[in-house]
């Protein structure tokens, strides 16, 4: 048994030096390293990577997007089982091996989700339902989940639990899922540049008749952010056009029906965000 860890970075080279040297103790000799690095700095890459000669690199000029970096990286390696990770994030055990035993034990898994921590160590909320009305007042980063964590709203879309729980959908930052199956679904959508292609990937993974399990049996730390904050205001514009597209492309004639009052409050949102960077 195998798996492949595939990073795709954007200018995060300190952090993905620390993501690197997190995860090489828990590498098995069968296991694979990917980075696809974004725009790429030779010189500061040579630096993140050099003390890990296991890691095959894949440096692009341009910026493709994550979906299609994950593609690439999935590209190049080889093993049955994937494990999409951030560069902002840190192994705190051998989770490769866990979710990997985990996933091996029941066919009927397609994604398997970590327990996802903070850099303090509290809980991120990264095993969700699938993205609906109340999700504009408890998604992660709505003002409700930020203020008031236990509101209804937050808790029926952010889901914590002791033990693996079926859920909808895990957090792209840190999640398994198998290659024959990804390939099979034709891998992450490439028309989604950044965010949401993780939702769009497990609803994919649900229709095709698997499972998506949330696994707190193992952690990952998570900073987040780190490469989205080279233009704050592009990544905000980039989530919210992201969030549209999920919807447009899993609603159905009905659902389309009301696009504009989406699109709307999607636009609103925006705004809203926009105002709070400056």
């Amino acid at each position: 048994m195998s798996a492949a860890v595939l990073i795709v970075n954007y200018r995060a080279y300190q952090a993905l030096a620390s993501c690197l040297s997190s995860v090489a103790p828990y590498l098995r000799p069968d296991d694979e390293v990917v980075v696809v690095d974004y725009e790429s700095d030779r010189t500061a890459l040579a630096a993140a990577v050099g003390p890990h000669a296991h890691v095959s690199v894949v440096p692009r000029t341009d910026n493709l997007g994550f979906a299609a970096g994950v593609n690439l990286a999935a590209a190049r390696a080889r093993a049955p089982f994937l494990l999409l990770l951030n560069p902002d994030t840190v192994l705190d055990g051998p989770l490769i091996e866990v979710l990997e035993r985990l996933m091996a034990s029941d066919t009927a898994l397609g994604v398997v989700g970590p327990r996802v921590l903070n850099a303090d160590g509290t809980i991120q909320r990264s095993a969700r339902r699938f993205p609906g009305v109340t999700t504009l007042l408890g998604g992660r980063s709505s003002w409700l989940s930020r203020h008031f964590p236990n509101n209804w709203f937050s808790r029926r879309n952010l889901i914590d639990a002791a033990a693996p729980t079926d859920v909808d959908w895990v957090s792209g930052s840190c999640l398994m899922t198998r290659r024959d199956l990804f390939e099979s679904l034709g891998g992450l959508d490439e028309s989604f540049f950044m965010y949401w292609e993780d939702a769009d990937y497990c609803r994919r993974i649900e229709s095709a008749g698997y499972r998506c399990v949330y696994a707190p049996v193992a952690s990952v730390r998570h900073v987040g952010g780190v490469s989205a904050a080279h233009d704050r205001r592009k990544m905000v514009k980039v989530f919210h056009e992201s969030a549209f597209h999920l919807y447009w492309k899993h609603a159905g004639a009905l659902g389309r029906l009301a696009a504009p009052a989406v699109k709307l409050v999607l636009w609103v949102r925006t705004r809203l965000r926009f105002r709070q960077i400056r």
